[in-house]
């Protein structure tokens, strides 16, 4: 099988958000469904010197996040009606229309947050990778959308050699749960998954 896979360099990332606006333009999507979203990470504190001066270890970086593709994807494991399948050919995770029932078992279950149940049409909706413009060798939108190249996508081999790790950044869980497909590279102040120095500072937008 062959796969495909995301690359994402916080170093360039601005949290400017195009990546997502682009991505629901194309994709036509409702106020409350979103494929790709921008996490703001945050942490540190402020100490006071002797001298009265102040000092400061505060950092702040950005996530942008789609489906990752992942090799055991937690989303087609617990789908009771094999709707949500990973495709033979590009490895992308897709959603049947016509075999999904809306339990959300998905969305409970994906440690990215990437399906949702859109509830107008009665089934589950995701990121595809825009495998229509994949057909054509054309990137997701979202890549060619972002003003910083932050984003790219091709095979994992060529987005290994981009990247410093496999989706291990905060806030996301460890790679070892699903193998995202997933490669970043990190910038001075990105803590490892799992890390609890800082928090989501835009939980709401993010849910």
């Amino acid at each position: 099988m062959s796969q495909f896979a995301f690359y994402f360099d916080s170093s360039r990332c601005t949290g400017c958000r195009t990546c997502e606006i682009a991505c629901r333009d194309y994709k036509n999507l409702s106020e409350d469904i979103v494929y790709r979203r921008v996490y703001d990470y945050e942490g540190g504190s402020w100490t006071t010197n002797e001298d009265g001066t102040v000092s400061s270890d505060a950092f702040v970086y950005h996530l942008s996040l789609a489906c990752n593709h992942c090799d055991a994807p937690a989303c087609a494991h617990v789908c009771p009606t094999g709707a949500m399948h990973k495709d033979p050919n590009t490895g992308i995770v897709s959603v049947d229309e016509h075999k999904c029932i809306g339990c959300g078992y998905c969305h409970m279950a994906c440690p990215y947050n990437a399906p949702t149940v859109d509830r107008s049409l009665g089934y589950s909706v995701k990121c595809n990778a825009c495998a229509e413009r994949l057909e054509e060798n054309k990137n997701p939108i979202c890549v060619d959308a972002c003003p910083l190249r932050a984003l790219a996508f091709g095979t994992p081999e060529e987005m290994e050699k981009l990247a410093d790790s496999r989706g291990d950044v905060a806030p996301l869980p460890s790679p070892s749960l699903t193998y995202p497909n997933l490669y970043i590279k990190n910038n001075k102040d990105s803590r490892p998954a799992e890390s609890y120095e800082g928090k989501v500072a835009n939980i709401l937008e993010v849910l």
